[in-house]
């Protein structure tokens, strides 16, 4: 097997929040701007990125007027993406660039991007300035006018009293958001003080190792959401994060803008554990557990907020969540996590049994629960014969479930944002009896083909595979290669789409000088991965044969959203042996969900809940009138406690007075019910259809 693949990682970046390290002291005023110009050092970066790019990337892009212009729009969304600063006169300006910034990178000439980034930096101190001298004066919050707070598919603004406008509404909204959490205006206008402050220093301390970053990076993802540059700084915390060693709340983080957002919540951490933080939220406010007040983090820098947060093993620290999705300055919320190690025993498959009952008989259905495609690396190539992974303990589960005598099995993988391939290879092994599972082609469009390692199934009965749209890379391989064999059914949401593969080149080890070091690391999409009837996973995912609702944004969230993915193509299929057709169990089955979900209280909290989030997300501006902004926090929360009260009498429990007194372990998980109750009638199908899953028939044969 090509070595290239073989142990290849399916996964996002891993960032887990540790022990602390103080901070160094900010000063209260802005700091005076860096000087920027370009060094020896990233001219070099510049040249040889651009030779890796050229010979390796899956694209095969050549260094092109056109790619400039992509790279041009890439930089200035990475610097100004909400249209906050530049004027429409600045992006006139930057056209000069348009068609050199390809001869800039072959050259390593970082003299385009500078200027870009001083008039940045420029518009970004007279904007800050300017909302700085709004804070003298209380606004008036009884006027009717509102605040558009998603301007990024918006022209840029002509005028600079266009911008000043703008940026009068940006204030009035933040304040509101801090007075409708009971602060007075004085305290409002000192967070917002220390909060542009901040911004305003932040930008000014950027020096031309910061800038020429930001453009490499921006460059990388012109070409795809998945190829990266980090700088030596960078790169040496992507190694110690990667060592899981620290003890924190088990998240990885980005800077979106001014807010601190979230990427992932890794399995087996706290976040994880406690189940509500989710990707795309950000943290606004950051507390410990001696009792003191939360500390505003809107405008810092990453590195600090990530400080702020991390903290000794037992200890707690409260995030102040504004949720993904929602517009600044609505209603927040506290989230109180212990900090602890990522636990191993967390992130393995888990079981459970659920009972339902059936036409009077009692029905048994297992559930295996997979949060990650796992795998104690170092053990197995110390020759550990009992290294642990997610093939071998789910081989275990399904043992111990066969003994509970389970009549069908749901497998879970939600929220699994992929892992090592091999064990997605492996674990498709358990359920098909041999054959191929994935194909893989490389830049120069050779394709190698993954089998079935697996010497055995492990469960041949009714399967159901319950995804959503976390279910990324090697959940998406799995699921495919279920789907494809007819051997179970997939239940859930369209999932992610990440179907492409990447590797690192840590660039000093390309450097012909040993005194060239610290050159950073480069990350390309190399590869990409086909189904065995010869479709990519790539951008389209796997689409579910049954659709369940779910609250999770498929506009915003997966590959299909970013401008820059890789399309879907497709490949010949490679053989493979099916079992029989389950079109019309999956016509059975969809008939039976449709009736069940009719009635279910739980469901219909769900669609309702989602129908409102929807309505929400599809909002672009808010009212900043502070007695409107009151009335429709207050309609919210009726709706959502009437919502809930419902909820709760169909289902024979008492009404809560308010939305504090619900728990978060009292939510039922609706999609997993369902996808129980859809198993259990797949059993029942299947018995009726003489083990229509048993392959007790000759398998037919795909081309």
């Amino acid at each position: 097997m090509n070595s290239t693949w073989k142990y290849a990682v399916v996964t996002c970046l891993i960032v887990l929040l540790g022990p602390a390290v103080p901070a160094a002291a900010k000063p209260e005023a802005p700091a005076s701007p860096a000087v920027l110009d370009t060094t020896p050092r990233e001219r070099q970066v510049a040249r040889m990125v651009t030779r890796f790019v050229e010979r390796a990337h899956y694209s095969r892009l050549s260094l092109d007027d056109s790619l400039s212009e992509a790279t041009l729009k890439t930089y200035l969304e990475a610097l100004d993406g909400n249209r906050h600063y530049f004027l429409q006169s600045d992006i006139a300006y930057f056209s000069r660039y348009r068609n050199s910034l390809d001869e800039s990178l072959r050259s390593g000439d970082m003299d385009p991007v500078f200027d870009i980034f001083r008039l940045y930096r420029l518009r970004t101190q007279q904007n800050l300035g300017y909302a700085l001298s709004l804070l003298d004066q209380e606004p008036d919050f009884s006027v009717d006018e509102d605040y558009v707070f998603d301007r990024k598919d918006m022209p840029w603004l002509a005028t600079p009293a266009e911008m000043q406008d703008l940026w009068r509404r940006r204030v009035k909204n933040d304040a509101l958001g801090l007075m409708l959490a009971d602060k007075s205006w004085k305290e409002t206008a000192g967070i917002l003080r220390k909060r542009y402050t901040r911004v305003l220093d932040r930008v000014n301390k950027l020096d031309s190792d910061d800038v020429f970053e930001t453009f490499m990076n921006a460059f990388a993802m012109t070409l795809d959401p998945h190829s990266n540059y980090l700088s030596p700084r960078q790169s040496e915390e992507y190694k110690i994060q990667m060592s899981l060693s620290y003890e924190g709340i088990g998240a990885s983080l980005q800077l979106d803008e001014e807010f601190v957002q979230v990427m992932n919540v890794i399995p087996g951490g706290p976040a994880a554990v406690d189940g509500r933080l989710k990707a795309t939220d950000r943290i606004t406010a950051v507390g410990q557990d001696d009792g003191n007040e939360m500390v505003d983090v809107v405008g810092w820098e990453l590195d600090d907020v990530v400080q702020k947060i991390r903290g000794p093993g037992g200890s707690k620290v409260r995030l102040q969540i504004l949720p993904g999705g929602a517009a600044p300055g609505v209603t927040e919320y506290v989230l109180e996590l212990t900090r602890d190690k990522i636990k191993l025993e967390e992130q393995a498959a888990k079981k459970e049994v659920i009972k339902l009952e059936r036409d009077g008989e009692p029905v048994n259905v297992g559930v295996i629960s997979v949060p990650s495609f796992y795998q104690d690396f170092e053990a197995r190539n110390r020759g550990d014969k009992d290294y642990v992974s997610t093939t071998r303990d789910v081989r275990r589960l399904i043992g111990e479930l066969r003994k509970d005598k389970i009549d069908s099995l749901v497998l879970d993988l939600r929220g699994n944002g992929g892992g090592h391939l091999t064990e997605a290879t492996a674990l498709t092994g358990l359920f098909i009896n041999q054959g191929p599972v994935v194909q893989l082609r490389d830049t120069n469009g050779r394709i190698e083909v993954l089998d079935d390692p697996e010497p055995a199934v492990a469960y041949n009965g009714p399967l159901i595979v319950l995804v959503d749209r976390f279910s990324a890379s090697a959940s998406e391989i799995f699921a495919a290669a279920i789907q494809d064999y007819r051997r179970g059914i997939v239940i859930g949401q369209q999932t992610f789409g990440k179907g492409t593969v990447q590797n690192l080149y840590e660039l000093d080890q390309y450097s012909h000088s040993r005194a060239d070091r610290g050159l950073g690391q480069l990350t390309l999409t190399i590869g990409k991965f086909y189904r065995v009837n010869g479709g990519s996973t790539q951008h389209r995912g796997v689409i579910p044969d049954i659709v369940l609702p779910s609250a999770i944004d498929a506009v915003t969230i997966g590959e299909s959203s970013r401008d820059r993915a890789l399309p879907w193509d497709q490949i010949a299929a490679t053989r493979f042996q099916t079992s029989q057709p389950l079109d019309a169990a999956i016509a059975a089955l969809t008939r039976y969900e449709n009736k069940e979900l009719a009635g279910d209280p739980d469901m219909r909290h769900l669609e309702d809940s989602i129908a409102e989030i929807d309505e929400l997300r599809a909002r672009k501006q808010i009212s900043l009138n502070l007695a409107e902004r009151k009335n429709e926090r207050e309609r919210e929360q009726r709706v959502q406690l009437q919502r809930e009260n419902t909820r709760r009498t169909a289902r024979g429990l008492p009404a809560l007075e308010s939305l504090d007194k619900l728990k978060p372990d009292e939510q039922p998980d609706v999609l997993l019910q369902t996808a129980a109750r859809v198993a259990s009638e797949y059993s029942r199908i299947s018995a009726a259809s003489q083990g229509l899953l048993t392959r007790s028939t000759p398998p037919a044969t795909a081309p």
